[in-house]
């Protein structure tokens, strides 16, 4: 039974004195583009340490364990703050906290440079960590505001590609910087791009119902088939974000599963950006100059594999195929063939190892489109699709915090052997892939429509 409060319109809801466009707009895909551009730059920030890593081991002189404690620093306060970043994001909305967030992260990003020591950069990954908790809480709420059901995916795959983008640029940017003015300088310029960025977001995001560059066309395709009004206020705030108590989140089977599912997928994911370089590095012989040309392959290839995940997702929606087909199909095949990862250590040509490293991370970013569509699908209300994204990507943080230290520890005790940690990657994708294949449930499709003449039938039920 659907309240008759909650029940939508079918006519579209505006703001008191708003003047909206009847010609047709694509804002929506403006917004996830500012959504995708501030990911990559908090991409671009957390990778910058690994990249520059090696020229800090050499003037800090530490060694492996340590480097994984340091690389596994932002990831700490990262985690902790996930959850309560998603519930902010449903009572205050992203067009408050999203700039709040890129302000704070570029402030510890551009301290960095000021480090002395493991110790002061430790401080610094740790600030930089709470900044970065409400990124992909804010994306996935964005999404959740801005694209019918049908169009997530492929939005998310799209604001996901950030994550190859900065992982991507990183290496070349990080690289050069560092070779024309040292490794600080590199801190210093990535954080100053962030503030920019927030300049563009104040300029630009509004709630889909406030903003005047929205055609009444494209108002009701957004809410062509999410099923519940997403009412908001002119933050994209949902004033009834409170409604489901944390003991019901904690107590929902399905945020579990989401959770668990994103531990293991990001036990493997971790390595890309973390101990990534230093193999290539050091345990496969390549130099700095030959690792900035083509250490970079692999994300860049995942960049379109990030999108082309979202479309065939909501490709196999759209055709009719049941939503758990069409979201599990690309996570379960992505996840398991990322597992060739298991592959690399075995593999003696460079040549054959960079191919089979890039399939496994254009494959891993292949099932993150379908994955970060998931927390809209299942949460038990639209008013808390930021909560049920923060314990996603709580999950998406507990494994990327133990997976380099968990590598710093095997490498100093197998005197530098990747054979452990590129096996159990690969084991991670495996039961990732399981966890979403077998546990994850995902609700059918309820067109707006469909609720609205429920809502009738039942009031002509009360009144006869």
């Amino acid at each position: 039974m659907v309240p008759l409060s909650r029940v939508p319109s079918t006519k579209t809801e505006t703001s008191p004195g708003l003047q909206r466009n009847r010609s047709h707009s694509h804002m929506r895909w403006t917004i996830v583009g500012f959504s995708a551009l501030g990911l990559t730059i908090a991409y671009l920030d957390r990778a910058a340490l690994s990249v520059a890593m090696p020229y800090m081991s050499e003037e800090f002189h530490i060694g492996s364990a340590v480097q994984g404690v340091m690389l596994s620093a932002f990831f700490w306060t990262y985690a902790l703050f996930q959850i309560p970043s998603g519930r902010l994001l449903d009572r205050f909305g992203p067009r408050i906290i999203y700039p709040i967030a890129v302000g704070w992260w570029s402030v510890w990003t551009a301290l960095t440079a000021l480090a002395q020591g493991v110790g002061s950069v430790i401080v610094f990954r740790l600030g930089l960590g709470i900044g970065e908790a409400p990124v992909q809480p804010a994306n996935v709420k964005v999404v959740s505001r801005w694209f019918p059901r049908k169009e997530r995916a492929f939005a998310s795959g799209l604001f996901d590609m950030g994550q190859q983008i900065g992982t991507t640029l990183s290496i070349p940017v990080v690289t050069a910087l560092a070779l024309l003015g040292g490794w600080r300088l590199a801190f210093v310029v990535i954080g100053v791009a962030g503030l920019l960025w927030i300049v563009g977001w104040a300029a630009v995001y509004r709630d889909p119902e406030r903003h005047p560059r929205v055609s009444e066309a494209e108002l009701a395709h957004i809410r062509s088939d999410q099923g519940e009004s997403a009412g908001a206020d002119p933050d994209g705030a949902d004033p009834d974000g409170a409604d489901v108590p944390w003991r019901v989140l904690l107590g929902d089977s399905q945020v579990w599963a989401l959770t668990t599912g994103y531990v293991f997928r990001s036990l493997a994911g971790a390595f890309f950006l973390t101990w990534y370089p230093s193999y290539l590095l050091d345990d496969r012989g390549f130099s700095k100059a030959d690792f900035g040309m083509v250490g970079w392959i692999p994300s860049l290839i995942a960049i379109g594999s990030t999108v082309l995940g979202g479309i065939v997702s909501d490709r196999l929606l759209a055709s009719g195929s049941s939503p758990n087909l069409a979201r599990k199909l690309p996570i379960v095949a992505g996840l398991g063939l990322s597992a060739c990862i298991g592959f690399a250590p075995f593999i003696e040509s460079n040549l054959v190892l960079m191919i089979v490293l890039t399939v496994s991370s254009a494959a891993h970013s292949f099932a993150g489109a379908a994955i970060l569509s998931l927390p809209a699908e299942v949460a038990p209300s639209s008013s808390c699709v930021g909560a049920v994204a923060g314990f996603q990507n709580f999950g998406s943080q507990v494994g990327s915090l133990i997976s380099p230290i968990a590598i710093g520890l095997f490498l100093a005790s197998s005197n530098g052997s990747y054979v452990g940690p590129l096996l159990g990657a690969a084991a991670s994708c495996l039961l990732s892939a399981a966890i979403y294949l077998f546990w994850v449930r995902i609700k059918p499709v309820t067109l707006r429509d469909d609720v609205s003449a429920k809502a009738a039938g039942h009031q002509e039920g009360t009144t006869s």
